[in-house]
């Protein structure tokens, strides 16, 4: 795949607007199928904390409201970022397990893929 593919590609992922907490995850998690990811749902992330490509990750997001949600994702890439950006790597996450109303109450906090 070229590199203009690839971008695009992780163009479509929605930016999360929301405190994330992540950490690699201590269990494995062994899906039936790799659809199951696209079937949840994916976005992308700022961090300061790099994670290896395909590594699976536990996440906790924090909610405006207060509250928190949780999920387990795997990193689907990782791109460093120029020192003016936000942060030092841009993460896209495809979500491998989450509680279907909690994917309703994050879609509250993301911004709209570019089109």
């Amino acid at each position: 795949m070229a590199y203009d593919d690839r971008r695009s590609e992780r163009e479509s992922y929605s930016r999360l607007r929301a405190p994330v907490y992540f950490s690699r995850s201590r269990r494995p998690f062994w899906r039936k199928r790799r659809e199951t990811a696209a079937e949840i749902g994916v976005f992308r992330i700022y961090s300061d904390d790099a994670a290896p490509q395909g590594a699976t990750v536990d996440l906790e997001v924090f909610l405006p409201d207060g509250t928190s949600v949780t999920c387990k994702a795997e990193v689907a890439w990782v791109e460093p970022l120029s020192p003016s950006d936000p942060a030092r790597y841009d993460i896209g996450l495809d979500v491998i397990a989450m509680h279907p109303h909690d994917w309703e109450r994050i879609v509250d906090v993301l911004e709209p893929a570019p089109t």
